[in-house]
């Protein structure tokens, strides 16, 4: 028997929202404080600091999330802009939001 787990998709910018990261994971406030922290200095997120959670969606199934995420990754930056905007015009750090949760 397969047994399937959620995930989310997220979207991380830096400071000046000039750089987009997208990722898919199954535990989000742990993959988020590892970018916050640059727990990995040497990777995307920390080169750039984007440090900053600006968009997430959790999906019942981390197959489906790795699906979008994919299709995000492959979408046009303006195309990432629509997303972030639809669900957080104002371009929110929802770090904090997400831990009170």
């Amino acid at each position: 028997m397969v047994v399937a787990y959620g995930g989310c998709v997220y979207i991380m910018t830096n400071k000046r929202h000039s750089v987009l990261y997208v990722g898919v994971t199954s535990d989000l406030v742990s993959r988020v404080w590892d970018h916050k922290t640059h727990l990995y200095p040497n990777s995307f997120t920390a080169k750039y600091n984007c440090e900053k959670l600006v968009y997430y969606y959790f999906y019942s199934r981390i197959e489906e999330a790795i699906a979008v995420e994919k299709a995000i990754k492959g979408g046009s930056r303006n195309a990432k802009i629509a997303l972030i905007n639809s669900l957080n015009p104002e371009w929110l750090d929802l770090y904090d939001k997400l831990i009170e949760e």
